[in-house]
């Protein structure tokens, strides 16, 4: 259902940009679908990655939001059930080095035992390659975050915390038709370094069309608080559309 609903989401944000473009403002939309589908006389199991992805570019601001949805059953056991969603303000990214960025996230994951998390907070970026070929961006800032897990000796717990945020970002087009890039995150507790949470995606997609790839994306996530991860090793395409 999830999926189906990111895909309308996508349907519903093509039009709006569309109707509001204008010379100083771009617009990005992208959407993939990856996963992995295994079949014997013994077993059935599958995994299914979507990604939706809307970006509005000006001078001085870029807004990004991103929502991803993990889906996945082995025989009659459900395994994945991940709902992320995101929204991040970069403030001058565009027109010096330096720049400032804001982050909203909500996640619920099955496998990694959340029930729900929110995180919300701020920082400073730093552009050390910032191309139409290539990006290399590293931020940093504090996030207050409140979730509620599920333990299992435990049962539901809620906490608390704050957390540094480091990110990396990268991407490059290692030819017209060949890009590489990925995101990563590292977020310990400032109460106690042993608490924290990884999360990775890196992709290669290879151009058939102008809006259309093929794409292998490699998706690792950990909370250490629930001593929970989760690797995903995904095939699948990619459409996106410039405005």
């Amino acid at each position: 259902m999830k999926g189906w609903l990111l895909t309308l989401g996508g349907i519903i944000l093509y039009g709006c940009v569309a109707a509001q473009f204008n010379d100083s403002t771009h617009y990005h939309i992208k959407y993939s679908t990856t996963g992995i589908i295994n079949r014997t006389n013994d077993a059935r199991s599958f995994v299914l990655n979507n990604v939706l992805g809307f970006q509005v570019n000006k001078e001085k601001i870029t807004i990004n939001s991103g929502n991803s949805w993990i889906y996945g059953r082995q025989g009659s056991r459900l395994t994945n059930n991940d709902f992320i969603s995101a929204l991040n303000v970069d403030y001058l990214k565009n027109r010096q080095r330096l720049y400032y960025w804001g982050l909203v996230t909500f996640t619920t994951s099955y496998s990694l035992k959340i029930d729900h998390q929110l995180q919300a907070g701020g920082g400073i970026g730093y552009n050390f390659i910032n191309k139409e070929k290539a990006e290399l961006v590293v931020s940093d800032g504090l996030l207050y975050e409140t979730s509620k897990f599920t333990l299992a000796t435990e049962g539901d717990f809620d906490h608390q915390t704050v957390r540094n945020s480091l990110r990396i970002k990268y991407k490059w087009h290692v030819t017209d038709v060949v890009l590489l890039d990925g995101v990563h995150f590292w977020q310990p507790s400032l109460e106690n370094f042993s608490d924290y949470n990884i999360r990775s995606t890196s992709s290669l997609s290879v151009k058939l069309r102008k809006w259309l790839s093929l794409t292998t994306a490699l998706t690792y996530n950990k909370v250490s608080f629930t001593n929970r991860e989760n690797l995903l090793v995904n095939f699948g395409i990619t459409a996106e559309k410039y405005f």
